[in-house]
């Protein structure tokens, strides 16, 4: 395989916080960690519920496509974690606000409730783009 691997980063969302990057490069592709609602500036999770929180991570996710050269209109697949799938509806809300822009086609996505996420947040969300 010729195509290097190159990881993204970029200041204007949450540094990470282990042995990951916030987002890898491999060929036309790229790969983000799961973003949650972590304030790039302070590191702390945003005040309020689901609606502010979903905002957050997918203004976070919009930071590292941009230092990756893209934009959410490139996202191919989504997979959406929420603490409590009784949240989905307002998430979805939000979500749709980001991927329904322009006529770009929304990507795929998967949406599982899991036991608990970083810093107990309500919802935490990755992307592939291309």
């Amino acid at each position: 395989m010729t195509d290097t691997k190159t990881a993204i980063h970029t200041s204007q969302a949450p540094a990470v916080l282990g042995p990951y990057s916030q987002a890898i490069r491999l060929g036309n592709f790229v790969f983000s960690s799961g973003q949650v609602a972590l304030d790039p500036a302070t590191g702390q999770l945003v005040s309020g519920g689901i609606e502010a929180q979903t905002h957050r991570a997918l203004q976070n996710l919009e930071a590292v496509l941009t230092a990756a050269g893209l934009n959410l209109s490139r996202v191919v697949k989504t997979t959406v974690f929420l603490k409590d799938m009784n949240h989905f509806s307002a998430m979805n809300t939000v979500y749709a606000e980001y991927f329904q822009r322009g006529g770009v086609p929304a990507p795929a996505r998967s949406t599982v409730e899991v036991a608990r996420l970083p810093k107990d947040a309500l919802v935490e969300i990755e992307v592939i783009a291309g």
